[in-house]
């Protein structure tokens, strides 16, 4: 059986924000397994509420900070970060959305995917992220 070098089985852990609908639909903030780490979709909510209303740019620096904390708790940093996705509910909200991403990743430059989507759970949100990360 091959072994992978550095790969440790442990940590496994759970992150919990706490929000709304992490106990009722049954999901983690976050999951980190041995040197992986990936986000659930992080939005711009806060206490259950929707911020930054109608800025999608806002919204995208809550969110990728909602995620960033998120794999900060399981030992990580941005510089691990190694691909992100962006679900923008606009194709207008590509560029301020894609500038937010450069503020946080253009010295990592994670592989990417921006998708529009019909919607998100609220009507206020704009923009909802994922984050993958690797200790390895």
């Amino acid at each position: 059986m091959t072994q992978f070098s550095g790969w440790d089985p442990e940590p496994n852990l759970r992150i919990s924000s706490g929000g709304p609908w992490e106990e009722r639909y049954g999901y983690s903030r976050a999951r980190r397994v041995g040197p992986l780490a990936v986000t659930a979709g992080c939005t711009a909510t806060v206490d259950g509420q929707p911020q930054c209303p109608g800025n999608p740019a806002g919204q995208a620096r809550i969110a990728f900070g909602i995620g960033l904390d998120a794999l900060a708790q399981a030992g990580l940093g941005a510089e691990s970060v190694i691909a992100t996705k962006m679900y923008i509910t606009s194709r207008h909200h590509a560029d301020p959305v894609g500038a937010v991403h450069g503020e946080f990743f253009g010295a990592i430059r994670p592989a990417a995917t921006m998708v529009v989507v019909a919607g998100l759970i609220d009507l206020a949100l704009l923009v909802e992220v994922e984050l993958t990360a690797w200790a390895g």
